[in-house]
């Protein structure tokens, strides 16, 4: 069976170091075992007008919340020797690095994978491969989209339905 922890940020603006919010579902021999979730101050701290109509968090959400290494240092013992997945991982990915270069944090050089693009290869038929689209076809009720910890979620439940098929998931890796 396979581990791995699917992980979704949000972001306040359009800098990558701005993340706001972030979801984590850990998964442990093909079992969801454990949830995170925690808003985050952003970095740069300003908020678009089209960020918040996306995920509806709001500069005085976010206005007592924890700077990333804070959050950061409660996710790593969860991740610990883990892959991070995502949907659409160049955006998450992407995220992830430009935050710890924006606190000049060491980043440890996670794996990371991409059910976005298992998706587009496995599930040609489907009319798009919107993270709530293939949800629905992996049989998750994505109602939350946009919340952090809802698309983790529903990242995590179409990686576990996904790695079934022929090509698996960590065949297409980066």
């Amino acid at each position: 069976m396979i581990s791995f922890a699917a992980i979704d940020f949000e972001t306040a603006n359009e800098q990558p170091t701005s993340v706001c919010s972030v979801g984590i579902v850990i998964v442990r021999d093909g079992e969801i075992v454990d949830r995170y979730y925690s808003l985050i101050q952003p970095e740069p701290n300003y908020y678009h007008y089209w960020n918040i109509r996306v995920h509806g968090i709001r500069p005085e959400d976010t206005e007592d919340a924890p700077v990333f290494p804070t959050v950061w240092r409660e996710v790593e013992e969860r991740i610990r020797g883990l892959a991070l997945i995502a949907h659409n991982k160049a955006f998450d990915e992407k995220c992830l690095k430009a935050v710890f270069r924006a606190y000049q944090m060491d980043y440890p050089g996670y794996p990371f994978y991409c059910t976005l693009q298992v998706a587009r290869k496995q599930l040609k038929h489907l009319v798009n491969h919107k993270l709530p689209t293939v949800a629905a076809y992996c049989g998750y009720d994505l109602s939350n989209h946009h919340h952090a910890l809802a698309d983790a979620e529903a990242c995590a439940r179409i990686a576990l339905e996904l790695m079934d098929g022929e090509e698996g998931l960590f065949a297409i890796g980066d």
